[in-house]
């Protein structure tokens, strides 16, 4: 019987689980898994809502051999309005570890352009992992969503940022950069001088922490969509499916200036990572304004995960204003990992829009309750 793609349903939920130890024992990877419950923890399908995740499992003779996840949502251009576009992620294939089965990657990608021809995925790890180079040879746009990275404690991160600290030579310049007092005591006065030389303009700014996005949101949402180009739906209604009250590993703020708001952003501490050693991450993880209000939003993100006890703040952004005000509040720039890929009709919608006019971020895509 040949393989076949399908609604995950409980009845496939033992044959994952199979799927999954088999993926465990084939692969040093213990992350490589799918979800074991057929029904979505994150966003499941609520009727009226067109933000919701789906599951799909490839399944021959009652085995399942691959299976992959839609999040359905909806963007936004001045051109089309607002229109349905879904995340293709998880995609897992036991190719990986059996060569049986090395075509599942491509039945389970084509079975979602086929679902939903406007398709999009986010991350991967690079343009030299295996998924964006199969999108890339099926005919997909990609791009990197650039990446910034603002050094709290400079001392802290000259000793602990391991993904530096890899050859001897690397952590011997580290350790004398730390311990001799110039690398922190430089990248302490340039980063001191960016921050007063934005912050005098600014004016009176209050960063108020929210439990749930109120009239307000739906207000900077339509005042500020057509600045862009494209941008995922970032209403009310929606926001409160993203960021319910519940999740409390997540803050909400809302920034006024003189008593009237101007923009929002969320903000969270990023779960450990090796690659981080023993510092406290944390992400500016989304934010809404009008562009030349990015700046103002980017100085209250900083400044209240700086008061959390961040060690190191990232960020991704993909707007020319939003990467400005990331430099302008004293972030560097690293080359990212972080990639942003379109299918052919869903880059078609957008051929005449430019990357550096598009609103993209880390919370776009499927990564907020993975990374958080």
């Amino acid at each position: 019987m040949p393989i076949a793609i399908e609604s995950y349903r409980e009845e496939h939920q033992n044959a994952v689980r199979a799927f999954n130890q088999r993926l465990r024992a084939g692969t040093a990877e213990p992350d490589l898994v799918f979800y074991e419950r057929c029904r979505p923890a994150w966003l499941p399908k609520l009727d009226g809502s067109p933000l919701y995740n789906e599951y799909f499992v490839a399944q021959e003779n009652g085995a399942v051999h691959g299976a992959y996840a839609l999040k359905y949502e909806q963007f936004f251009s001045p051109e089309h309005g607002e229109f349905a576009v879904a995340c293709y992620h998880h995609p897992l294939s036991e190719g990986v570890i059996d060569r049986n089965y090395f075509s599942v990657g491509g039945l389970l990608l084509r079975d979602a352009v086929r679902r939903e021809p406007r398709l999009y995925a986010l991350g991967m790890g690079g343009y030299d992992h295996s998924l964006p180079k199969m999108l890339k040879a099926m005919g997909w746009e990609l791009r990197s969503v650039p990446f910034y990275f603002h050094i709290v404690h400079p001392y802290r991160f000259l000793r602990q940022m391991m993904v530096l600290r890899i050859t001897f030579l690397q952590r011997w310049m580290m350790n004398l950069a730390a311990f001799s007092g110039t690398g922190w005591a430089a990248l302490a006065a340039w980063q001191k001088i960016k921050r007063l030389r934005v912050g005098r303009p600014l004016g009176a700014l209050e960063a108020v922490e929210v439990e749930e996005f109120a009239d307000w949101a739906d207000s900077l949402w339509l005042e500020a969509k057509h600045a862009y180009h494209l941008a995922s739906v970032r209403d009310r209604q929606t926001l409160a499916r993203l960021y319910p009250p519940s999740q409390k590993h997540l803050t909400k703020l809302c920034v006024y200036q003189q008593g009237r708001p101007i923009g929002w952003a969320v903000i969270g501490e990023r779960r450990k990572d090796p690659k981080y050693g023993s510092l406290r991450v944390g992400s500016i993880v989304d934010c809404w304004a009008h562009p030349a209000n990015a700046t103002p939003i980017i100085y209250c993100a900083t400044l209240k995960l700086e008061a959390n006890g961040m060690n190191l703040i990232v960020s991704n952004q993909s707007h020319e204003q939003w990467r400005r005000a990331l430099e302008e509040c004293g972030f560097f720039t690293a080359k990212s990992n972080f990639v942003f890929a379109t299918s052919k009709q869903f880059s078609a919608l957008l051929q005449k829009g430019d990357f550096g006019q598009f609103h993209v971020n880390r919370a776009n895509g499927d990564g907020l309750p993975a990374n958080f």
